[in-house]
């Protein structure tokens, strides 16, 4: 027997885990309302805004964000892969899924074995069994393993082992591309299959995709859900997707130019498409070298015996072609299989694609928007099929682009593999973070985008969050990212009166006051972008933090994309002028610094300040930097172009007179001689982990350090002694506040106590930007091990805690870790 090769070039930093391995104690949910799918998470598959699909570790298809904003996570047994193999007179066949349906339906298939599984059980080889061990032991894996899940996003692999002669891997990827923004929107998914033949016999094999018809699922079958506060205080709405309603469903044979497959679609009288309506599409080559079947009609609800009977027994289809409709209360699938025989030694490839098409997103009844996609593929629904045309023609070209984009930062040295696996899939949630981007239009002409705080937090975009997670976007689709600062732009001088109670004290308190910088920008049962401030938690008009992060923000996409966007400062700058100004009417005591009320009124929102805080006082001193320098490039901008419209002069002089009186009254009040106090007026000792955010991102934008460096790397030595080595050990990371020898101010409290992977990596980054590195990537390893070895893989939570709980999975602060990368590699230089 040959020996078999290596595995397919699959980068030496994914993910990885053997296919089906379950976890012995995955973390677990704080609170009983938070989101908890279990560990089950694998890469999402999709463009940004055109709804995507998640395949776990165990092989089946799980999530189901197709719905702007709303999430399903549920396994659909019917779509799947499955294999059947012949060589020398002995047959198998799998679904490729180690978990059968616990609804009794598919009872007559054979689902795949999992990694607990005895080789044995597996091959009949003895020879073929001994080189399995062999080499499964030579790379530390176990031997019986049935095979391995890698993921790097946007690519992720199933290597499968032991179970077929074969050696077999699928590779999936979506178009997700830098600085893209047509095919990153791209609703569609390539499988390309590779089957090499390590054996002295002939190999025949066939490939088989099944996927059920489920358009018309993904919309709310409750059209004015009530807004609920649940019982961590936060407003929340039902959502009832129409799932399994496929009445008037139907599926369509569709062979063109060596392309063949089913599109999936449904009868509908409105002659424009609803929430909810559109196609899908699988497909894969023809060519005299292959054969290929398929079925457009068969019953995912039934014992699967339609289908599988034929696959089991020889690998074929019936090649029939049935288009008729679903009746109400039927369930309806199709499936494409490729049959092939390879020689020994030689190796084919065979590639699937699978498409979407539902170009509408509906928000509040009569709410609704164009997907960004559609403006390439028209509006109508019915372009499945034009979708997988393009991506047949173009998905070499896309994963070469994916390759070179990541093959720099992979080749560096200086960068641990546990970091470069998680910098790219972080970027998960720019997938599956209920992500909204809409068609273009004369005033937005890439479209409008937004990502969720997470899915416990339905919100878009919140503002405290992203100053944070928003680096990601920032460096690769900085477009984008404009747009986002630019929608919270024009909320600032909106208003809403709408009184509403506050969850966490039962308060009364208005929606949006004008000249208040929202929280947020709505949420997906009304009108993101539009209608704001949809949490109701705290008062987000009291906010400290909020004006100050806008102002930084602004300034800083301005300045990490090349500093040339001056209608973007232009268009910013009377909403600058307008939060700051809200933001002084705080100041009551007029020493120059807005003083926190007592409430929790920053983002960490269950956490108490009093008088001038550190944090929050110092974000107050680098915005006024930042409004300083954006004024005087305005006016030299403006003075350039004779188009003197602005006039920022009167409110550089202004915010100078704040800056100078704010300073010292900052250090005075504050700082300890070893760090700087919680705040000014609770008396708290407290060392708190973000501390310093304002200095952070001063010396980010190039601005005047607002404290002294000595006191600022002081505070920093301070905050990673106390706040990570000293909690718990340093096995989690760092609490956002603890006593000097890591002990809690206070046992019973939340945030304090809670390891925020956003606020970690934000500090690993403020490390390195202090020459600090070793320390940050020390911290920021355990942080990486803390979500990717607990069974919290592409659901990375806001908080992980000492008890081994988390909370607010799908988080969008965790993508900070691209704020790391940026001051490693950089330098603060403009990114082109």
């Amino acid at each position: 027997m040959n020996d078999r090769i290596s595995t397919p070039n699959i980068p030496p930093h994914t993910w990885k885990r053997p296919i089906g391995l379950g976890w012995d104690n995955p973390y677990t949910v704080r609170y009983a309302s938070n989101l908890d799918d279990g560990p089950w998470h694998g890469m999402p598959l999709g463009g940004f805004g055109a709804g995507c699909i998640g395949r776990s570790s165990r092989g089946d298809f799980n999530l189901w964000h197709i719905d702007g904003g709303e999430h399903i996570f549920r396994s659909l047994p019917a779509c799947q892969f499955s294999v059947f193999e012949e060589t020398q007179g002995k047959k198998q066949a799998y679904a490729l899924c180690t978990e059968p349906p616990t609804d009794g339906s598919l009872s007559s298939w054979k689902w795949y074995p999992n990694e607990g599984s005895s080789a044995t059980d597996f091959v009949t080889d003895v020879t073929d069994v001994m080189d399995g061990k062999q080499k499964a032991e030579e790379r530390g894996e176990r031997a019986n393993s049935s095979g391995t899940y890698h993921a790097l996003y946007p690519r992720s692999w199933y290597v499968y082992e032991n179970v077929f002669h074969a050696q077999l891997s699928c590779e999936q990827f979506s178009p997700i591309l830098p600085h893209n923004y047509q095919e990153s929107s791209y609703p569609v998914a390539m499988f390309e299959w590779v089957a090499h033949n390590p054996t002295d016999a002939p190999i025949t094999l066939s490939i088989m995709l099944t996927w059920e018809n489920t358009v018309g699922w993904f919309t709310n079958a409750n059209k004015s859900p009530e807004v609920k506060v649940r019982d961590d205080g936060s407003p929340a709405y039902d959502y009832q997707p129409r799932w399994r309603e496929s009445g008037g469903n139907f599926n369509l044979l569709v062979e063109d130019f060596h392309r063949i497959g089913c599109v999936m679609t449904r009868l509908t009288a409105d002659e424009e498409a609803q929430e909810g309506d559109g196609q899908w599409a699988i497909a894969t080559i023809t060519n005299p070298a292959v054969e290929v079947f398929y079925q457009t009609r068969w019953n995912p609800a039934g014992n699967g015996e339609d289908i599988w009977k034929h696959f089991a027994g020889d690998g074929f289809l019936l090649d029939d072609k049935d288009e008729t409709a679903c009746a109400p209360g039927e369930q309806l699938a199709c499936a494409i299989a490729v049959r092939f025989t390879i020689r020994p030694g030689k190796t084919r490839k065979i590639p699937f694609i699978l498409s979407w098409d539902f170009p509408v997103t509906e928000f509040a009844p009569g709410v609704w928007y164009y997907r960004r996609y559609t403006d390439f593929f028209g509006r109508n629904g019915k372009n499945a099929w034009p979708i997988i045309r393009t991506a047949m023609k173009h998905s070499d070209t896309w994963r070469e682009s994916i390759e070179d984009w990541q093959k720099p930062i992979l080749e560096r040295e200086d960068l641990s593999d546990s970091f470069k696996m998680a910098l790219f899939n972080e970027l998960y949630a720019l997938t599956d973070g209920g992500t909204l981007w809409s068609a273009a239009d004369e005033r937005d002409p890439k479209g409008q985008f937004a990502v969720l705080e997470c899915i416990d937090y339905r919100w878009y975009e919140s503002l405290d969050v992203r100053l944070y997670g928003s680096f990601a976007l920032l460096m690769l689709w900085p477009d984008l990212e404009k747009s986002v600062i630019l929608a919270f732009a024009r909320a600032i001088s909106t208003g809403d009166n709408t009184p509403r109670i506050v969850g966490w004290n039962q308060a009364s308190a208005i929606r949006k006051a004008v000249g208040a910088t929202p929280h947020d920008l709505g949420a997906p049962n009304e009108h993101p972008w539009e209608k704001t401030n949809y949490t109701s938690y705290q008062d987000c008009n009291l906010w400290k933090d909020l004006p100050c992060d806008f102002v930084l923000q602004v300034y800083r996409d301005f300045l990490l994309t090349g500093s040339t966007d001056y209608e973007f400062l232009q268009e910013c700058w009377p909403a600058i002028v307008e939060a700051l100004a809200y933001l002084k009417t705080f100041d009551e005591d007029g020493d120059g610094i807005p003083e926190n009320s007592g409430a929790p009124d920053q983002t960490f929102d269950d956490w108490q300040m009093r008088g001038i805080s550190a944090y929050c006082g110092g974000l107050w001193l680098a915005a006024l930097e930042s409004a300083i320098a954006i004024g005087e490039i305005l006016e030299n901008w403006e003075l350039s172009n004779q188009c003197l419209t602005l006039n920022p002069q009167s409110k550089i002089a202004l915010y100078h007179s704040w800056l100078e009186q704010a300073r010292p009254t900052y250090q005075e009040k504050l700082w300890n001689g070893q760090y700087y106090r919680l705040d000014s007026e609770s008396n708290s000792e407290v060392v708190m982990t973000d501390q310093l955010c304002g200095q952070f991102y001063a010396k980010l934008l190039g601005l005047p350090d607002i404290v002294p460096p000595e006191c600022a790397v002081s505070a920093l030595e301070t905050v990673y002694e106390s706040c990570f080595l000293k909690f718990n050990d340093g096995e989690f990371g760092a609490a956002n506040g603890v006593m000097l020898n890591g002990s809690p101010e206070n046992p019973n409290a939340t945030h304090p106590l809670e390891v925020w992977t956003g606020i970690n990596f934000g500090l690993a980054a403020f490390l390195v930007q202090m020459g600090m590195e070793e320390k940050a990537l020390k911290l920021t390893d355990v942080v990486v091990k803390q979500i990717y070895d607990n069974g919290l893989q592409f659901r990375t939570p806001e908080a992980i805690t000492a008890g081994e709980t988390f909370r607010a999975s799908h988080y969008l602060r965790a993508m900070a870790i691209w704020a790391i990368y940026y001051v490693m590699s950089l330098n603060n230089r403009p990114l082109q």
